[in-house]
């Protein structure tokens, strides 16, 4: 059995026991947390939501978090003398999938 779920805008294919890296979630670790379901497969049937699924959950717990690769931002303009050098770390939760519940 799998589910999508929506976590940070985007859509994610879960299983349980799955481990997950997601955006950046104001939990503290050990925290059990929801998502809503978008879609639930359980290998016959396929139950697709209107955008959601009512009453169906996927519940997962927060194990912890971390930033990501950083990124460098390079502004260059030719023959102005302007250079700007900036970077970024995106910040990501990482979650364990416990239950899903269709």
């Amino acid at each position: 059995m799998y589910a999508v779920i929506e976590a940070g805008g985007k859509q994610y294919r879960v299983q349980k026991g799955e481990s997950l890296r997601v955006e950046k979630i104001g939990a503290d670790e050990g925290a059990k947390i929801t998502f809503p379901v978008l879609l639930i497969a359980d290998g016959e049937q396929v139950k697709v939501g209107q955008p959601r699924i009512a009453g169906a959950e996927v519940t997962g717990v927060v194990k912890g978090h971390e930033l990501g690769e950083k990124l460098l931002i390079f502004k260059y303009r030719r023959r102005k003398g302007y250079r700007r050098k900036t970077g970024h770390r995106q910040q990501y939760t990482s979650v364990l999938i416990e239950d899903i519940k269709a």
